[in-house]
C-alpha cells in the first residue's frame, strides 16, 4: 500500500493580506511613483528647453499657443496635425497618406453650405449635388437660375 503524503497547508501558504493592507501598499506605491516623477521632471524640462533653444521652436510650433484664424478658411492653421514632429523628420508613406486623407475628410469644400439659390417658399440650394426638385420645377415653369440667385 502506498503512503499518503499530507502537507500542512498553513506552513506553506503565504500570509493572506487584507484589503486594507493592499490599499495601504497601493497608496505607498503611488506616493513613490509621484516622487520619481517629480525627481525626473527637472531633467526632462532641461532637455526640452535645450531642444527649444537649439531648434528655435515657439509655443505656436508646439501647438501650445492659440494661433490666429486663417482668413480664407476660418479655421486655425495646423489644427489637423496630430503630433508635433521635429522639422525634417519624414513621415512613413502609410502615415502621410493617412494624414492627408484625414485632412481632406475634415475640411469642407469651398463654398459648400453657402446659399446660392433660393425661392419664395424658403427652399435653398448651395449649388452642390443634384438640382433639387423645387429648383427643377421652377426652371420648368419659366424661371432662370439668375432669378433664383440668393
Amino acid at each position: 500500500m502506498k503512503k499518503r503524503r499530507t502537507a500542512t497547508l498553513s506552513a506553506m501558504a503565504e500570509p493572506i493580506q487584507t484589503l486594507k493592507e493592499i490599499d495601504e501598499e497601493i497608496a505607498r506605491l503611488q506616493e513613490r511613483a509621484a516622487s520619481i516623477v517629480n525627481a525626473e521632471k527637472a531633467g526632462v524640462i532641461a532637455r526640452i528647453q535645450e531642444a527649444i533653444g537649439y531648434y528655435g521652436l515657439t509655443a505656436a510650433d508646439l501647438g501650445l499657443a492659440p494661433a490666429a484664424k486663417s482668413a480664407k478658411t476660418g479655421k486655425k492653421p495646423g489644427k489637423a496635425v496630430k503630433a508635433a514632429k521635429p522639422a525634417g523628420t519624414p513621415l512613413p508613406a502609410a502615415a502621410s497618406a493617412s494624414a492627408s486623407a484625414d485632412v481632406a475628410a475634415k475640411q469642407p469644400r469651398a463654398g459648400a453650405g453657402k446659399v446660392k439659390y433660393k425661392d419664395d417658399a424658403g427652399n435653398t440650394w448651395s449649388g452642390f449635388g443634384p438640382k433639387p426638385r423645387w429648383l427643377a420645377e421652377a426652371i420648368a415653369a419659366g424661371k432662370t437660375l439668375e432669378d433664383m440667385a440668393a
